[in-house]
């Protein structure tokens, strides 16, 4: 039953948390077709040169079924944490601890990566941090209110 349970808390956070990023992400929408595309995903990665990148993707989305919803493809996950970061947060150079998204709700934090490049990441922003090898990057809160789930990735 805890098993079970469990399970059921972490597949609502995982819906909770991106379906409050699509939902504000979508919010700073024009057009009909920008809404229909895919979801965007801030990928941070180790390349082969053992510099930490940054770069923009895309998740793809299905066709629309009948209720007028599209998926991607399954993404499983073993966990996920809210988190609320302290106003001073700062992480010095570290690689990932696991594949995760690291999903935003409120407030801003950024990722420098090790090529020079930061990240910000604010409400409807999700980031797919994955640099488990590499110099890796720096982690800070940008204001006091910064919260995020974290979804480990299997």
């Amino acid at each position: 039953m805890g098993s079970l349970v469990s399970r059921c808390v972490l597949a609502t956070a995982i819906v909770c948390a991106l379906a409050t990023a699509w939902s504000a992400r979508s919010l700073g929408r024009s057009s009909a077709t920008e809404r229909r595309g895919g979801m965007h995903v801030t990928r941070i990665y180790a390349g082969p040169d053992g510099e930490t990148h940054v770069e923009e993707s895309e998740v793809k989305l299905g066709a629309t079924d009948a209720l007028g919803m599209q998926q991607s493809e399954l993404i499983k996950a073993d966990s996920a944490t809210f988190v609320r970061f302290p106003a001073n947060f700062h992480e010095d150079w570290h690689r990932a601890h696991a594949r995760r998204y690291v999903i935003t709700l409120t407030g801003r934090g950024e990722i420098e990566v090790s090529d020079g490049q930061k990240a910000v990441l604010e409400p409807g922003r999700v980031a797919w941090v994955e640099d488990l090898t590499g110099k890796g990057h720096v982690s800070r809160a940008l204001t006091s209110d910064w919260t995020a789930v974290f979804v480990q990735l299997q």
